[in-house]
């Protein structure tokens, strides 16, 4: 009653008269801004990981400078603790390989392998010997011999190599920037020969008593500097297009080349190790954690689009730092040190001898202070040559600055693939600033076709919404999206900095009625709904009526076109089910047909794709009234550059609430990882009441831990239809496509492929080597069952569609490990268990519900188990003998007693652990824990953290959930309807009711009615025949059909093939040029039979017969169409156009600088309406021909007066347009020969509605039984199992098998008593306790991830602005040349 009072509400809503201009907006339909609280939020973490990138740097090299001092021969440190030193640095050296060989090995062991070739091997093994050579001798021999302030200099002519191939390839897009590789040269250059000339000035000064063997260390310094820099070969030549493909091969094989590659650097660095002792020191964990810490946070810097403020600028200041540091620690703490009080440098550093014997002496101090009294600061001749030292610094840091100057300017996309930005995946733990930098690539490759290799791919994305009865309030939610997304595109003749159009395609089964009275095919009151859903969006985004709708007869039944606001396409399908199939995967199988197949084949064929305009469809245009095709053909020219990769399908619900946020979001994860098949988000259910709220917390469970363990251990398994995008090239693989075509025609296919089409198109994409992933940032809402009927519906469906795509997943898991490099052998294990613990759900619960009667009730544990069996015993029984509809009654009943012991048993746990003084027990421990893994788990969603509130009502609910819920779902498994949203079918009103009443009798209602047929079904179909569009000759022939028609003859609904095959192969060639029909509706067949004899006594003349079935196919056909023009008509109203004459002119001239003229224009052409149509009523349609003078009057007379008054004439042309837009009426449109061949065979290939005979339906029937029977009968077995097995375990008796588990009190002190276990419940304790653990982990580093995407994407979001400028020379030269306005 309630859902027809809200049909009444909204439906006169839309109807609305002149007297009745209050309409009621979506939530949401508002314009998005930026909210404060995110800028702030992304500015802060920006800063964050800056700072974070700055301090690991400078701690990490500033510990690695103080080890090569300790480590340094006149390091006044024992020879034990010198030996010490050098093996942490060794240690420190090799800690990345060590990183790398693990993540290699992963990789190369359970994702994928790729044989590699031997001579590319081969070259890259010697330039990392040579590399790691380097490294080990400047860091374990070099470094050691000079000071620290040298040490700190010299790392920054690493760059050289890198310079002088920048040189050589002229990588720099500009001429001039050639400049920065050359100076970075001479600048290395310079650094190393100042610091020749500064150790020959402290050679022959004498300084320390330096010998001259110092000058061999700066000659192998400066080589090991010149091997070092060999490490980024890749990125100078990455840069260039002939070493493209030998890299791109690399590629292929790097994981096993890294493999190998860090033994080799390890065996290298490893030839310098010397006995050491087993001291801890805390420079080894800073220098190796802070150099991996800061490599992680450079990436994440440059992901959230932060490169400069949070990469560039602290790398490149890490130096500095480090000698700031140093100068503010030597200065604050050199007074501590004896000797600080000498008037001169060099009596200060003769009195550090004295010190190394002093306990009392910082040792770090006292090492860089002696390290400092190396240099020229030391001499007792001349300190000037110092500067040299100083200048020597400048030159190399200048030098590896200007020769990374392309850092400063790199562009990146949203969470940017690592491999996209940095070279190498490993990092240089001993220049990590230098590493970052240089390893950073040069230029991001994009994809071929994109002229700019920096520009983001361009992308076409379809939306796709699959509607079966849904309400208003639904359809409401999904409309509101389209348009959001529609004002956040903007036109789509602009750039826009997400790179993408769109077309949004809406999908209604079961779109069609048959009228009692008259036998016409007409839409029902859900497309009826959804007529006035557009509208009143419409209404919404714009104040005022849909510019330009197309109606359009179609073999599968019908469409209706819009063109939305911004210029984006909006297509509605009306599916008639005695056409084509209906249901969800027929209709993802039609438009995956008709947008990958039949459009693919459009791109592929130009010559095929309309170009020309159409006189009829003059308003199509954009604001500025530029046509260059017709917008229903714009994004069809476009795609004819974007590849199938770049194609992406969004599959939603017909009640699917989301943000354009949410979509791209979606899209940043295909485009940046090709093997990325399918993307979901997260699903927000909506609605009200307990089960509402029990879903809440079980899809809030369901996402924060499961569906990111599959995220991050392998791939999800399930993206669900209602918010998930596709990729084109995916679902046009081998084995995906094809086979989700497969009618089912076996009992378990009925089970896998049509209860559960989401989950298996995943499964195909699995298996054909496609990735699927989760976005936690990409919130989508959906209405989500109220009733408890309902739900349990929705899940008989979901639960064996979910276990047979599992195990199908499974059982293919070597084939699919071999296909799929996300999903591993451990991930298959992963998987076995999680089913595992499903199968045993109900015998799980059984045992808690036993447990519950032990806390609760004092029951011996074995009488415990054998109560707590009664009921799923019982409830088996039930779901085998009674109805469907008693099964869930009994089931209701049975999960409120259910919930009262639950609740129950969940305070006496608390009460027990309160007697016993202490939760360290397992059940305890295991309720805590899991209590607190949720409290973190829902703070760290910041958003969604009020859902911690249902998990109590989720607790209590578990016995229904995971108890009855699966015996309903086994049991019931041979009922394969939908279950939830079924409709007995609709006809219309009867008008002939003498009596309409209803009563209630012994709380039953009853529903009286009292109808009077008529005796002549002539008069029927003469009163509800619309003949005004059909000629003469229809009508006559019309009416001797009626009069030949039995008066008895009753109009037959349902679907049946044509009697005459060759009639039927006539009328499918002459629909082929431009009429309706793929097959014949009943009522058809009924009049090509009767019309038949009557042509016959013509003289069966030939074009007589092809007009004859023109017409009647076309009575037929229009029977939907006209009353659908009706609504469509009412914008041709005086009220209506009188509004929307005022919105086109305003939007037309938005522009500030034309606001004047604007408000003038408005007022003029409204008054000459008023005048114009005087005569005509407020709610009167105006006729063509007055609608034509209109025009006339308005474009020529008036508006060109006030334009050139203006001296706008520029204007002349938008206004034209916008009053076009305002006065053309819908269109009824045929499809063109190509498009109507391709649905004729796509409809008699795969989407012929299925005509089922009773010995089929029998035999499936039995099939699906039998079937159940066997589910239900392993079921059974195995969960009885498992509660026998712990039924003896207890009647044994814990004292003769248990665990004796000691019992400790929460100070941590232990009791004298022991707590007894059976061994079956703690091993099920303990793996569940490790599969929750797992999934955790899991969400925290899916949440760090999620963090990257969201920061990334608020830092480049789409600000609405009022446009100030518009090009209007560009596009009023367009218009000039343009025939159609001329």
């Amino acid at each position: 009653m309630e859902a027809e009072v809200n049909l009444w509400v909204f439906s006169h809503v839309c109807l609305r008269d002149t007297w009745d201009p209050f309409q009621l907006n979506p939530i949401g339909a508002e314009k998005e801004s930026k909210r404060r609280c995110f800028q702030l939020a992304q500015y802060l973490v920006a800063a964050l990981v800056g700072l974070a990138v700055l301090a690991s740097a400078v701690v990490a090299k500033g510990s690695l400078l103080v080890l090569s001092t300790l480590s340094s021969p006149t390091s006044m440190r024992s020879p034990k603790e010198k030996q010490f030193y050098m093996l942490m640095l060794v240690f420190c050296l090799v800690f990345p390989n060590i990183l790398v060989f693990l993540k290699s090995l992963w990789r190369c062991a359970f994702k994928s392998f790729v044989k590699p070739n031997m001579r590319t091997m081969s070259f890259i093994f010697a330039i990392e010997s040579l590399v790691s050579l380097g490294t080990s001798t400047l860091v374990l021999v070099v470094m050691p011999q000079f000071d620290v302030l040298t040490n700190l200099f010299i790392s920054g002519g690493v760059c050289i190599v890198s310079a002088i191939l920048q040189i050589i390839y002229r990588l720099q897009r500009e001429t001039w920037k050639i400049v920065f590789p050359i100076c970075s040269l001479i600048l290395t250059v310079a650094g190393y020969c100042l610091l020749g000339i500064d150790y020959y000035v402290r050679v022959s000064s004498y300084v320390d008593r330096q010998g001259a063997d110092c000058f061999i260390y700066v000659g192998i310094g400066i080589f090991s500097s010149l091997l070092i820099s060999l490490c980024w070969w890749e990125n100078p030549l990455q840069a260039t297009n002939s070493m493209q493909e030998t890299l791109t091969e690399l590629d292929g094989f790097r994981d096993f080349v890294f493999v190998i590659s860090s033994i080799l650097r390890i065996i290298v660095i490893g030839n310098y190790l010397a006995p050491g002792t087993n001291l801890v020191s805390a420079c080894l964990l800073s220098q190796a954690f802070c150099s991996a810490a800061c490599h992680w946070f450079g990436v994440v810097a440059c992901k959230i689009h932060s490169v400069r403020m949070s990469f560039a600028v602290p790398v490149c200041s890490t130096g500095p730092a480090v000698l700031l540091l140093g100068l503010i620690l030597f200065i604050t703490q050199a007074q501590s040190l004896e000797g600080a009080q000498s008037g001169s440098i060099t009596e200060f550093c003769e009195s550090l001898v004295h010190l190394s014997h002093k306990n009392t002496t910082p040792v770090v101090l006292l090492e860089i202070t002696r390290s400092i009294c190396r240099t020229s600061l030391n001499s007792y001749y001349l300190q000037w040559p110092f500067s040299m030292l100083a200048l020597e610094g400048v030159c190399m840091w200048s030098g590896f600055v200007t020769c990374t100057y392309y850092v400063w300017k790199i562009k990146v996309q949203r969470i940017e693939r690592t491999s996209q930005l940095f070279v190498r995946r490993l990092y240089e733990s001993a220049f990590i600033d230098l590493s970052l930098l240089l390893n950073t690539k040069m230029k991001v490759p994009r994809a071929r076709n994109q002229e700019s290799g920096d520009d983001m791919q361009k992308c076409v994305i379809y939306l796709c919404a699959t509607m079966w009865h849904e309400t208003y309030d639904e359809m409401l939610k999904i409309l509101t999206s389209m348009f959001r997304l529609d004002r956040y595109r903007g036109d789509p003749k602009e750039e826009h900095n997400d790179c993408f159009d769109f077309e949004c395609h809406i999908y209604v089964d079961d779109a069609f009625m048959t009228e009692k009275e008259t036998g016409k095919r007409l839409v029902n009151s859900y497309v009826t709904d959804l007529i006035h859903v557009v509208i009143e969006v419409y209404r919404v985004f714009t104040n005022k009526e849909p510019d330009d709708v197309s109606i359009i007869m179609t073999p599968y039944g019908g469409r209706m076109m819009f063109v939305m606001p911004e210029g984006n396409m909006l297509y509605v399908h009306l599916k008639d089910k005695n056409l084509i199939k209906n249901k969800k995967r027929w209709s993802q199988i039609m438009y995956m047909y008709y947008l990958l197949g039949w459009k693919g084949y459009i791109v592929k064929n130009p010559q095929k794709m309309k170009r020309q305009h159409n006189p009829s469809r003059e308003s199509m245009v954009s604001m500025y009234g530029d046509i260059f095709v017709l917008p229903q053909h714009d994004n069809d020219y476009k795609r004819k550059f974007i590849s199938d990769d770049n194609t992406y399908i969004l599959a939603l619900d017909g009640d699917t609430d989301f943000q354009p946020k949410a979509v791209i979001l979606l899209v940043d994860r295909l485009r940046m990882y090709s093997n990325v098949g399918a993307a979901c988000g997260r699903i927000h259910p909506t609605g009200m009441g307990p089960m509402v709220w029990y879903q809440k917390f079980e899809y809030a469970v369901g996402h924060w831990l499961q569906k990111t363990a599959e995220h991050v251990l392998g791939s999800v398994l399930c993206s669900p239809g209602c918010f998930s995008l596709f990729r084109g090239s995916a679902l046009m693989d081998d084995n995906v496509m094809k086979r989700y075509t497969t009618t089912a025609t076996r009992a378990s296919e009925y089970v896998q492929y049509d209860q559960g089409e989401d989950r298996w198109l995943c499964t195909l994409l699995l298996q054909q080597g496609w990735r699927v992933e989760y976005n936690a940032a990409s919130d989508a809402y959906t209405n989500s069952p109220e009733e408890f009927k309902e739900f349990y519906n929705q899940r008989r469906r979901w639960g064996p569609s979910t276990l047979a795509n599992t195990l199908d997943l499974l059982h293919s898991g070597p084939e699919t490990v071999k296909r799929n490099s996300s999903i591993s052998r451990l991930y298959i294990f992963y998987q076995m268990f999680t089913v595992s613990s499903s199968i045993l759900g109900p015998a799980s619960v059984t045992l808690m519900i036993a447990g519950a009667f032990q806390f609760v009730f004092k029951i011996a544990g074995t009488t415990s188990i054998i109560i707590a069996s009664v009921p799923p015993v019982f409830y088996v029984i039930v779901c085998f003998v009674a109805k469907p509809n008693n099964q869930i009654t009994i089931a209701a009943i049975m999960s409120i007693l259910y919930a009262f012991l639950m609740t129950a048993s969940f305070f006496s746990i608390i009460g027990d652990m309160v007697i016993q003084g202490t939760f360290l027990t397992p059940t305890g421990l295991f309720l805590v824990s899991m209590a607190i893994m949720y409290a973190v788990t829902a703070v760290l969603h910041p958003e969604e953290w009020a859902m911690i509130i249902y998990g109590l009502m989720y607790f209590i609910c578990i016995p229904s959930g995971y108890l009855l819920l699966t015996i309903y779902s086994l049991v019931n498994m041979h009922i394969v309807s939908w279950g939830t949203r079924e409709s007995k079918g609709e006809v219309k009103k009867n008008h002939n009711i003498l009596c309409d009443r209803k009563c209630t009798l012994c709380c039953w209602d009853m529903k009286l009615q009292v109808t009077q047929e008529s005796e002549n079904l002539m008069l029927r179909q003469i009163a509800g025949q619309t003949l005004q569009q059909i000629p003469a000759l229809a009508i006559t022939n019309q009416h001797s059909l009626i009069q030949n028609a039995e008066p008895e003859a009753k109009v037959d609904t349902k679907p049946e093939k044509a009697v005459n095959k060759s009639s039927g192969d006539k009328q499918k060639g002459m629909l082929g040029k431009g009429n309706d029909a793929a097959s014949m509706s009943s009522e058809d067949t009924l009049y090509r039979n009767s019309i038949t004899p009557s042509l016959s006594d013509h003289g069966d003349r030939e074009e007589d017969d092809d007009l004859m079935h023109s017409i009647i196919t076309l009575l037929v056909l229009l029977d939907w169409v006209e009353p659908v023009k009706e609504e469509f008509l009412k914008k041709l109203t005086y009220a209506n156009m009188k509004r929307n004459l005022q919105e086109q002119i305003r939007y037309a001239l938005r522009n500030k600088q034309e606001d004047d003229v604007c408000e003038e224009l408005v007022l003029m052409l409204t008054d000459t309406l008023s005048r114009e149509l005087s005569d005509v009523g407020p709610e009167d349609v105006v006729p063509q021909t007055q609608l034509e003078e209109l025009g006339l009057t308005f474009c020529i007379s008036q508006a060109r007066r006030i334009l050139r008054t203006n001296q706008m004439e520029k204007l002349e042309n938008r206004v034209k347009a916008a009053i076009k837009k305002t006065l053309t009426a819908p269109q009824i449109e045929n499809l063109d020969e190509g498009e109507q061949d391709f649905w004729n065979k796509l409809l008699e290939r795969y989407l012929t509605p299925i005509v089922d005979t009773k010995a089929h339906t029998e035999e499936i029937t039995k099939e699906l039984k039998s079937l159940r029977n066997k589910a239900v009968f392993l079921y059974f077995i195995i969960n009885v199992l498992w509660v026998v097995a712990t039924y003896f375990l207890q009647a044994i008796g814990t004292d003769v098998l248990s665990i004796k588990i000691p019992k400790f009190f929460p100070n941590g002190t232990q009791s004298d008593e022991t707590l007894n276990v059976e061994p079956l419940s703690l091993m099920f304790l303990f793996s569940f306790a490790i599969l929750l653990l797992i999934q955790f982990l899991a969400m925290l580093y899916h949440r760090v991830y999620t963090l990257i995407h969201v920061v990334s994407y608020r830092s480049s979001e789409k600000d609405y602005k009022e446009r100030i400028e518009v090009r209007l020379t560009e596009l009023n030269n367009i218009l000039v040349e343009d025939p159609l306005h001329n």
